[in-house]
């Protein structure tokens, strides 16, 4: 198998994101998206993210997309402008061999080369994966809204980690 390759995300990028989150939207409650997203709209989301001047990155292995993570502005108010909500997958088949890490480290990277200077991340209840990875990443857990989604038949709980870059 090749080398884990990572690098900002075009539109290009779009059907293999659309088909690694396809799997979290129908089978987990990670993501409380309930339809499966096209690739025409992870193509909207990836300009949207690149024109706020965030960072949207992709890893790839063998040419195909096996993880990726983002930042988005934490709330619209001008005073919330170096806060961002940070966001990572992984494929289902790629889990647990440190793509999330990677992706994550390259993200704060280019977030602290931009300025920005605190990142959260949302972690719908439980999910020790995501929990363990954010916590690895040096974030720590600030809030708990009990159930504040509702997916395949149950409220669910969110979590939300912050960082200081």
């Amino acid at each position: 198998m090749s080398e884990l390759s990572l690098r900002d995300a075009t539109a290009a990028d779009a059907p293999g994101i659309a088909e690694l989150y396809a799997h979290y939207v129908l089978n987990t409650t990670v993501t409380f998206e309930e339809d499966v997203v096209p690739a025409e709209e992870f193509v909207r989301r990836i300009g949207a993210v690149h024109d706020a001047a965030l960072p949207w990155l992709v890893a790839t292995q063998d040419g195909k997309v096996v993880g990726y993570a983002y930042a988005t502005p934490w709330r619209p108010r001008s005073a919330y402008r170096f806060s961002v909500e940070v966001t990572v997958y992984v494929a289902d088949s790629a889990r647990g061999q440190g793509y999330g890490r990677a992706l994550y480290s390259a993200l704060f990277d280019r977030l602290r080369v931009r300025g920005l200077h605190a990142v959260l991340g949302g972690i719908t209840l439980p999910n020790d994966a995501s929990i363990a990875l954010h916590e690895a990443m040096g974030m720590t857990k600030v809030a708990h809204l009990p159930e504040v989604g509702f997916k395949f038949g149950r409220w669910l709980d969110v979590g939300y980690w912050h960082r200081l870059l």
